[in-house]
């Protein structure tokens, strides 16, 4: 049997993302993983609080709060097997249960600016957390240490096709309208 999950890769606006774009000149510069479709089991290492920049860690993303409003994503399917997936869930439920242990690699952040590998113990920047879970699923093919994966970088990976890019908002608010819908069809 096979399971699906899914890297989210997006645009909050924020002046920090704007700092990191000036630089990438890439679209997307914050990466996120789900578990599931409809995005209610969103993780990262970024923002434990929305609203403050400068407390990071491991987080449980609510992409429904009004802070990502205006949030623009590319949302990539990734086709795996149960183990696969397992080993996911079992990776971040560890991470889960130690995250006041996890803080934001920012020297990570810069060392990938300078194309220098800086893994540090329990900190991660978004994409360096992505890289990792998936190599802890082996999903594999980056070609090159997760400490120097970008988001640019998750969204080519082979493995990945994409489903969806536009507002985030748009998406959430098609799959909440569609769960209502199917709620009253089949309640």
């Amino acid at each position: 049997m096979k399971k699906e999950i899914y890297i989210l890769l997006t645009d909050t606006g924020t002046w920090f993302t704007k700092c990191i774009k000036l630089y990438t000149k890439k679209t997307f510069n914050h990466a996120s993983l789900s578990l599931d479709k409809d995005f209610h089991q969103v993780y990262s290492f970024g923002r434990k609080n929305p609203y403050n920049p400068f407390f990071g860690g491991f987080v449980k993303e609510n992409w429904r709060n009004p802070f990502f409003r205006h949030t623009t994503c590319a949302i990539y399917a990734c086709t795996i097997s149960n183990n696969q997936y397992n080993d996911i869930q079992a990776f971040l439920k560890e991470l889960n249960e130690c995250k006041h242990q996890y803080r934001y690699n920012l020297l990570g952040l810069f060392a990938i600016l300078f194309n220098i590998e800086l893994e540090r113990s329990n900190a991660y920047f978004c994409s360096q957390f992505v890289a990792e879970t998936l190599e802890k699923g082996k999903v594999n093919g980056f070609g090159k240490p997760v400490s120097l994966v970008t988001p640019f970088d998750l969204g080519r990976l082979p493995q990945l096709r994409k489903v969806y890019e536009g507002k985030l908002s748009s998406y959430i608010n098609s799959v909440d309208e569609s769960h209502k819908i199917n709620r009253f069809y089949f309640a």
